[in-house]
């Protein structure tokens, strides 16, 4: 295939790369989810919160193994076999609505649909940073834009449907909304992954030349050198943070959006009607804040391109662990106001994520990068586990302070950051 055609295709594969990723992404709006359940169903905030930190760890594990069976079995597999678990893992969501289980959530939202979005979820990241290395944080940004965003129409969606099917065939009209959503999700998960391939061994884009500042392919580090080097913890650190800080807000945004509109509602509302008031509020901050959460993962990774990926680190770590203080303080208390601050915050939660693909291909090569950044997502499973228990388990001021403190934390790291020696041919 010409070189012309190359570049075509890789293009592509992006397209495709950001479907399958606003697909994933639409996991984002768990919350909009969990107060119909409980209250259909009876469950308790932690039992109930139980399903998405048991997502969100197996997810991270999943991309760990997926990004080695990426680099062994290619990528087409990988994102195939991670679509079907996706989907199906949905539609037994559905079937633990209808039967009231939480036994069957756990095990279809998720172990079985955590696994699904784990391998689904590295495959194009692995995949876009050997067809672009002339723009890795761009593509990359591109790529776990679609990832924000898909809890953006989740959000604005899926709290109308609940709506809409209530007293159904489940009291919760959550079950058909999961079963809807798995069966887009097997059609448009398991299509995009026919199209990803690996580009011919040696390949670069015409007129491209890699830079010394960063790793090159034949230098790459296998993930067994890489995690030898303190580097690699550091950056597993990093993640670690940010995303543990991120998720805890995350599962916790369409309760916190209720009370504080709770003030702003009519006090002349039925209780039937307020109940939908209050779930409209809170659902237009998950959906909302996704939007950021996408473009910041666009933002973030394109500006780390310019200014450079330790840079970015620090901006976001800083500016964050502020508005953490600020809000758990009361100086950001008016529904508005948090509106504003949860945009944010979501847009450098978003930007952690788009960025380290390209920081960890930068400081140890693309060669290996599959399992080297796989590995690095079990950073994802531990703040998945992390945050969301941290903020159903203490009060709420406390694990928003608890957040900044991480925050600070991770931009210590950051600020001693120092790429690592490469490795010699």
């Amino acid at each position: 295939m010409s070189n012309e055609n190359l570049e075509s295709k890789r293009w592509f594969i992006a397209i495709a790369a950001i479907i399958m990723q606003l697909c994933l992404g639409t996991v984002y709006a768990w919350s909009v989810f969990k107060k119909p359940l409980m209250g259909a169903h009876h469950w308790a905030e932690t039992e109930t919160q139980m399903a998405f930190i048991i997502f969100m760890f197996v997810v991270g594990i999943a991309a760990a193994f997926g990004g080695t069976l990426v680099d062994k079995k290619g990528p087409r597999f990988v994102a195939t076999t991670g679509g079907i678990l996706f989907g199906l893992g949905t539609l037994l969501s559905g079937f633990a609505d209808q039967i009231g289980s939480l036994a069957v959530l756990y095990l279809g939202y998720g172990l079985i649909g955590g696994l699904g979005n784990g391998f689904c979820y590295v495959t194009p990241i692995a995949t876009l940073i050997r067809w672009f290395p002339d723009k890795r944080g761009l593509v990359t940004g591109l790529a776990v834009m679609g990832f924000g965003f898909g809890a953006f129409f989740m959000g604005q969606i899926a709290p109308k449907m609940i709506i809409a099917y209530k007293g159904g065939m489940t009291a919760s009209g959550v079950a058909a909304t999961f079963y809807i959503w798995g069966f887009i999700f097997l059609v448009l998960v398991m299509g995009a992954a026919q199209l990803f391939k690996n580009p011919p061994t040696g390949w670069l884009p015409a007129g491209f030349t890699p830079p010394t500042t960063t790793v090159s392919a034949a230098e790459s580090f296998t993930f067994g050198d890489a995690a030898k080097t303190p580097q690699w913890w550091m950056l597993w650190a990093m993640l670690f943070l940010n995303v543990s800080a991120g998720l805890g807000l995350i599962s916790q945004l369409s309760p916190i959006a209720q009370d504080l509109y709770k003030p702003l509602t009519d006090p002349k509302l039925s209780p039937e009607n307020l109940i939908k008031v209050l779930a409209t509020a809170g659902g237009s901050v998950v959906a909302y804040s996704a939007i950021f959460n996408g473009l910041g993962r666009l933002f973030w990774a394109r500006l780390s391109d310019t200014i450079g990926r330790k840079a970015v680190f620090a901006t976001m770590f800083a500016t964050q662990a502020v508005i953490y203080a600020l809000v758990a303080t009361g100086f950001i208390s008016g529904y508005y106001l948090f509106l504003v601050a949860a945009c944010y915050l979501l847009s450098c939660y978003g930007g952690g994520f788009a960025t380290m693909p390209a920081f960890a291909a930068d400081s140890f090569g693309p060669g290996y990068i599959g399992k080297v950044y796989g590995f690095m997502l079990t950073a994802w499973a531990c703040a998945g586990v992390a945050g969301p228990l941290v903020f159903a388990q203490m009060k709420r001021s406390e694990a928003l302070l608890v957040a900044a403190g991480l925050l600070c934390i991770g931009l210590v790291i950051t600020l001693v950051f120092k790429r690592p020696e490469r490795k010699k041919a």
